[in-house]
């Protein structure tokens, strides 16, 4: 094991700003699955889909708000979003394994024929590029833990001119279970996540509890995310990210 400490930043709504893509992806995805109904304005993100994106853990859920979007009445879904998530799931006839299929083949599909332009549906956060490469200076070394295919982010990645110590996809397990693997080949400075509960859960997970966890305040947040939050996760904003590393919480 190497002393040099080491970062870990999920991803999506951390690193990278990916709402365009989103919808582009998701609505696409829902098109093909729905060819008998018009497709969208997929240039435009529609202020419902945006405002759910906080509440989305899987990409397959992201085609089901696309399709339901046109009804969408983000009130109810904010009040009971998984209820609301399964009626409109048993009314399609549709399972998770489906969507998450065609938002998949979507993706891979737009790599294939038109590489660059959906690259270019994804923008880092302002200052996230140059701080993730000054960290080296700083004596430390920065990973990427995602719920994204790994072949998908590594593409991202290159593409802003990044490359991780490491990079885990979603087929490399659940957070806490590679976090674990991490701490066991690097001493972990932080873990860095826009999903609170995610946080949560690490926190709760046996070996994890003095991580420190930082909950990035641009990232997709519902509103009560920042209220009330237990000992151990801290809101990181632009600011404390450019300060020196021996200053973040």
């Amino acid at each position: 094991m190497t002393d040099r400490p080491l970062l870990v930043f999920d991803f999506d709504g951390v690193i990278v700003d990916g709402m365009a893509e989103y919808w582009w992806s998701a609505s696409t995805a829902a098109q093909s699955l729905l060819p008998e109904v018009e497709p969208p304005a997929t240039a435009i993100v529609p202020e419902a889909f945006r405002q759910l994106r906080p509440w989305v853990h899987h990409g397959w859920e992201m085609v089901l708000l696309a399709a339901e979007v046109a009804d969408l009445e983000p009130d109810a879904w904010i009040r009971d979003y998984d209820a609301m998530q399964q009626q409109a799931m048993q009314r399609r006839g549709w399972e998770a394994e489906q969507l998450q299929d065609a938002l998949d083949r979507t993706r891979q599909k737009a790599v294939q024929t038109d590489r660059n332009a959906w690259l270019a549906l994804h923008q880092p956060y302002p200052g996230i590029v140059a701080r993730l490469s000054a960290l080296a200076s700083e004596g430390a070394d920065w990973a990427v833990l995602t719920t994204k295919s790994e072949a998908f982010t590594a593409e991202l990645l290159a593409s802003m001119g990044l490359q991780p110590w490491r990079l885990d996809g979603r087929e490399s397990g659940s957070k806490p279970e590679v976090l674990l693997k991490l701490q066991r080949e690097r001493p972990l400075r932080a873990f860095l996540e826009d999903r609170r509960i995610t946080l949560e859960t690490v926190l709760a997970t046996p070996g994890l509890a003095s991580l420190s966890c930082l909950l990035v305040s641009w990232g997709y947040l519902r509103p009560m995310d920042r209220s009330d939050l237990p000992e151990g996760i801290h809101v990181l904003q632009p600011a404390d990210l450019a300060a020196p590393l021996a200053e973040w919480p």
